[in-house]
């Protein structure tokens, strides 16, 4: 493009203004100096001249000195006091006063020349246009000082914007790192042929894998040759077709600097090369593994809500089934003499299997977080200290127990009895790891989660450590690597659902060769330690003459708790549902105790049933029962003493007296319960 030419300025002009009163010496001196090619502007008075310099410039002024009214010198005085005026140049023109007194009076008053009349036009020519062209040569460099000043203050302006924009130019790349590095998005650009080098890889790379950008760019193998071996060929086919099919996205595991496997979701387009090359692949790099883990978390936890459910149904029939058979042998096994050995002992292993189901059941509830707790203060680090010594009986001579408690004393509103269980569990589940022979450690802390204290056990072991994929199923009920016969699987389910009914979190981590580590994280609390309980002597089977009614919608549990009552010299009735109940209850008012399942069918549960009896009779007493209570208990509050199936008969025993408020000695049952 050429250079634009700035136009040529336009030649400068000038005005003369002659001043006289005769009209005739007026025309002689514009005759003179028209050749001049000036504006030349008459004026017949001084006040017409002043008049005329108010809103006109001047180069020469012509002024005649003789003039009727304002006379030449006046009008000269006024022109040099005005600041407009001050400096134009004035002649002065006369054919009166030539002697030197009137002549020094002209240049006094601010004349630059005078001229006598008749006057010679030649002379008159040349000093006008000697003045005129000085004026001239004036404006010339006014003018181009205007122009250079315009031109430095364009220049600044330019400048000025320049700088601006340079300015918000860097500021908004500044910016846009910020945001591009602030994003948890990596951009590249691939060559489009194996191994497809990095071209260029974003700021944002650093912090997920902790490699600069450079090295990406600079070793063209590391992209590929980091990525996990089941991967590579996916991945490799993947960015293959992103050519024919002009988008690719593939997801896969790339290994960081720190030897940690990260997930990462890698999409984007082909790009073509508009001079006719392979193109590149435009793509952004996301790390997904923490979604993924969240994925995988929320598949587990509904799939064990899933298996909980199952367990807790099952587990309800279960218990009734397991209530007869217990119930039974231990009715049988009162009625035998003492000449019935043989009898006595398949009876003895009859109970003793439907114990060992008992156990079964209660693992599997537990489990499903619907066992029934008995949480009470504790403190953590005195209830370790003094089960460690059961612990180390469990796990052997040959393993160390070593605990590392904090000095920061530790409550938490728990059941006692179920973290015992759970620290037993994990005990025997780490000798059985390290083969008899090993170090394990119990570790407390206190940590915040969020603003919420919490209690931290942790349980290590020097063991052989597990696998990834055996770390994510260790809480699944029946999963168990033992060889059969060693183990049911039911372990760590079993304290996984007692932490989470507690408000608390199990969690595992776990090595090859480097040992396993379970955390218990448990919610403190700030009340103190519940008062020690001193145990009570287990009392011999009472028995009674009071009026039960007895509801029970399972008929052979039915039977055999009436059976279990009227040897125990209860006189009892029956019903099998909570409308029948209630039928009795309003017949006959001379109930003492209302006997009754949780779970009934006909719309109305037990508890329901035991506030509607209580409200006809306030003073009846009530004992309520279940195998598995379900979401019936987690909704409704109650404050009605429970005994859970299967119960046997010398417990259910002492729990009817305790109700029925016979003997203090039976205040303190063994294995009861109230449910809030």
């Amino acid at each position: 493009m050429s250079r634009q030419t700035r136009a040529k300025p336009k030649p400068l002009t000038a005005r003369v203004l002659i001043v006289d009163d005769d009209e005739r010496n007026a025309f002689a001196a514009r005759e003179a100096l028209e050749v001049l090619g000036h504006e030349l502007v008459i004026a017949c008075s001084g006040e017409e001249a002043l008049r005329l310099l108010l809103h006109q410039e001047f180069a020469v002024i012509l002024l005649d000195l003789h003039m009727p009214g304002m006379d030449g010198y006046e009008t000269a005085k006024l022109i040099r006091e005005h600041p407009r005026t001050r400096d134009t140049p004035i002649v002065f023109v006369t054919a009166v006063f030539r002697d030197e007194a009137h002549i020094f009076q002209a240049y006094t008053a601010g004349a630059v020349d005078v001229v006598f009349k008749p006057v010679d036009p030649f002379i008159l020519r040349s000093k006008v246009a000697i003045l005129v062209e000085l004026h001239l040569k004036t404006l010339e460099v006014r003018r181009q000082a205007d122009e250079q000043r315009a031109l430095l203050e364009a220049n600044a302006r330019i400048t000025e914007e320049k700088l601006a924009a340079e300015l918000a130019l860097r500021e908004a790349r500044e910016r846009q790192d910020t945001i591009l590095k602030s994003l948890p998005v990596v951009f590249t650009s691939r060559a489009s042929a194996h191994p497809f080098a990095a071209l260029f890889v974003s700021d944002s790379i650093a912090p997920l894998t902790g490699f600069a950008p450079s090295r990406f760019v600079d070793e063209p193998e590391i992209g590929l040759g980091r990525i996990h071996p089941d991967d590579v060929a996916g991945v490799i086919n993947c960015l293959m077709q992103a050519s024919t099919s002009g988008a690719y996205a593939c997801e896969y595991r790339w290994q960081c600097s720190d030897g940690t496997w990260r997930t990462f979701l890698d999409q984007g387009v082909w790009v073509p090369d508009a001079n006719g090359g392979e193109g590149e692949i435009l793509g952004t790099l996301l790390d997904v593994t923490d979604r993924r883990q969240l994925e995988e978390h929320l598949a587990q936890a509904r799939k064990m809500e899933a298996v909980g459910q199952l367990t807790g149904g099952v587990a309800h029939d279960f218990n009734n089934l397991l209530t007869v058979v217990l119930g039974n042998a231990d009715i049988l096994l009162r009625r035998l003499g003492d000449d019935e050995p043989r009898i006595a002992r398949q009876l003895m292993s009859i109970r003793s299997a439907a114990e060992r189901g008992q156990t079964l059941t209660r693992q599997l509830l537990a489990f499903s977080r619907r066992q029934q707790l008995n949480p009470q203060v504790i403190d953590l680090n005195g209830l370790i200290r003094g089960f460690t010594p059961l612990m180390q009986q469990a796990a052997g001579e040959g393993v160390t127990i070593t605990l590392e408690l904090s000095d920061q004393a530790l409550h938490a509103s728990i059941d006692a009895t179920h973290l015992e269980t759970a620290l037993l569990n994990l005990a025997v589940n780490a000798r059985d790891a390290m083969e008899g022979e090993g170090r394990l450690v119990v570790t407390t802390s206190e940590v915040m989660e969020g603003q919420a204290p919490m209690a931290l056990i942790q349980v290590r072991d020097t063991g052989p450590g597990m696998a990834e994929e055996v770390a994510l199923r260790v809480f699944e009920p029946f999963y168990t690597t033992k060889e059969v016969g060693r183990g049911t699987g039911l372990g760590l389910s079993q304290v996984y659902g007692f932490v989470s009914q507690s408000g608390g979190r199990i969690d595992v981590s776990a090595t090859p060769g480097e040992g396993a580590m379970f955390e218990l994280t448990l919610p403190l609390t700030n009340e103190p330690p519940a008062a020690a309980i001193a145990e009570v002597p287990a009392p011999d089977v009472e028995t009674g003459s009071e009026r039960v009614l007895i509801v029970e919608d399972d008929p052979a549990v039915l039977s055999l708790c009436l059976d279990m009552l009227t040897s125990l010299g209860y006189r009892c009735d029956v019903a099998s549902d909570a409308g029948g109940a209630l039928h009795r209850l309003d017949s006959d008012p001379d109930y003492d105790l209302l006997f009754s399942d949780v779970i009934m069918p006909g719309g109305m549960n037990g508890i329901e049933l035991a506030q509607q009896a209580q409200e006809r009779r306030p003073d009846l007493k009530v004992l309520l029962t279940s195998g598995y209570l379900g979401e019936t208990g987690n909704q409704m509050q109650h404050d009605f003493p429970l005994i859970d199936k299967p119960y046997q008969c010398a417990e259910l025993a002492t729990r009817l007296r305790a109700v029925l408020g016979a003997r203090a000695v039976a205040a303190a049952p063994a294995g009861g319960r109230h449910v809030r």
